[in-house]
């Protein structure tokens, strides 16, 4: 056997958690690995595998498939009864991958390998103060660096999925090929939730993506580096990016949020629009935000959905980003009047956060303006940018009506439609839909 790099080695030995073990029958190594963490999710999973299964073969035999069955030792019998299926399904796979024809297509027709890590049974679960998706995650993209062909000069890509997603037939070929040829470090993949017709959660789904992209289309119009989607099943980056960032992190959620964050400080993170990722659009207890809650919160009718922040804020991020990011250095006094210069507010948050103190430690600790550059980023982050949000949000621009702010930021991009909606009410459906086909097209 060959041995591993010594970079792979030095992560494995000070990051690994745990002792869970891959069951596989792997005959060889492999340039992409896919990562599923699986949590009752027995019938979504065939779905999934099933999507993956249609895409063409071009990449099969380089690429295996990492499922992750996970819960904690107090999850409930419902959880734990759906896992052992699952097991019982993957364990069928391994041992005899004809046998199982409901997938549509047989994996033992198919040069896709599969194996599994069972962090769900009896003394194998996932700690209950640290267990997760994040965990889960963590576990499963570890194990892709004891299975990568490092011999081999195609990128080892570490792709992430979930169990409750599906993806279209070219998803395969595209992003090994993109990844590839346009020598990407990190990068997330094209989403769209399925909008389905006379659906109690159509309405909910809408009002969300809307939510997500409109966001990231701020940041965009503001040159934020973080001007990307942060979700779970989109997310890929190669071998030598993950080490560097020293892994996955273990939170219970938002995990995603946090890792393309931190691949965000180290290095760009691109997009792949070549091919789409379809989320789940059911609410959720999985996780207590994103998608399913927002869906829950939606149709529980706990309060107004359709708000979003006012697009004011996206303008002073955008001027705050144009001074802090000139090429001159400036003394922390003079950050501090040029922000007050654009709002007061601006001021007070980076006082609030200490912002003297630690740029004045960048500026003694960095040699280069590279080196500043870099330091910049790794303080102004996707967190502390989402903070000054709220923080504006709270204390100056409070949210406004999600299409007096949809037309405010497309407004600013230079974009006027003749289905742009200025009355009070909320518009129909087919309306809302128009504003997301366009922000897909913009994000």
């Amino acid at each position: 056997m060959n041995p591993l790099p010594e970079p792979v080695e030095k992560y494995l030995k000070k990051y690994s958690t745990g002792n869970w073990k891959l069951e596989s029958r792997f005959k060889n190594k492999f340039d992409n690995v896919i990562v599923v963490p699986v949590i009752a999710e027995y019938n979504n999973l065939r779905k999934l595998l099933t999507s993956l299964l249609k895409n063409d073969n071009k990449h099969f035999k380089r690429t295996a498939i990492i499922i992750v069955v996970n819960n904690l030792p107090d999850s409930s019998d419902e959880v734990k009864n759906d896992n052992s299926e699952t097991l019982i399904f993957l364990k069928t796979l391994r041992s005899n991958p004809n046998r199982d024809e409901s997938l549509g297509v047989q994996f033992g027709k198919s040069d896709l390998s599969i194996g599994f890590i069972d962090a769900s049974s009896t003394d194998l679960e996932l700690p209950k103060k640290i267990g997760g998706v994040g965990l889960a995650r963590k576990i499963g993209m570890d194990e892709t660096l004891k299975i990568f062909d490092y011999s081999s000069p195609a990128k080892k890509i570490i792709i992430c999925l979930d169990a409750d997603c599906s993806v279209v037939s070219n998803y395969l070929t595209a992003v090994v090929d993109e990844f590839n040829s346009r020598n990407l470090s990190g990068a997330v993949v094209n989403f769209e939730h399925k909008i389905e017709e006379d659906s109690a959660t159509t309405p909910a789904i809408i009002c969300y993506e809307i939510f997500q992209r409109y966001y990231v289309l701020g940041l965009k119009y503001a040159n934020s580096p973080f001007a990307f989607h942060t979700i779970g099943s989109t997310m890929l980056c190669d071998y030598e990016s993950y080490i560097k960032v020293e892994g996955m992190n273990k939170k219970k959620a938002a995990e995603d949020f946090y890792f393309l964050e931190k691949l965000a400080k180290n290095l760009r993170v691109e997009n792949i629009t070549s091919t789409i990722v379809y989320p789940s659009s059911r609410s959720s207890w999985r996780v207590p935000f994103g998608t399913g809650q927002r869906v829950e919160r939606f149709l529980s009718d706990k309060q107004n959905e359709y708000l979003l922040y006012n697009p004011l804020t996206f303008d002073i991020l955008k001027k705050w980003l144009e001074v802090f990011n000139s090429d001159r250095p400036k003394t922390s006094n003079e950050y501090l009047a040029s922000a007050k210069n654009i709002h007061t507010e601006l001021c007070n948050f980076l006082t609030e956060q200490n912002f003297s103190n630690d740029w004045n430690k960048i500026l003694s600790n960095s040699k280069t303006l590279e080196q500043l550059s870099k330091q910049k980023q790794k303080w102004f982050d996707g967190f502390r940018t989402l903070k000054l949000i709220h923080y504006l949000r709270d204390k100056a621009f409070p949210q406004i009506d999600m299409f007096e702010a949809l037309n405010g930021i497309f407004k600013r991009v230079g974009i006027n439609e003749d289905f742009f909606w200025f009355e009070k009410s909320i518009p129909n459906l087919d309306v809302q839909k128009k504003y997301l086909k366009l922000l897909r097209e913009l994000t």
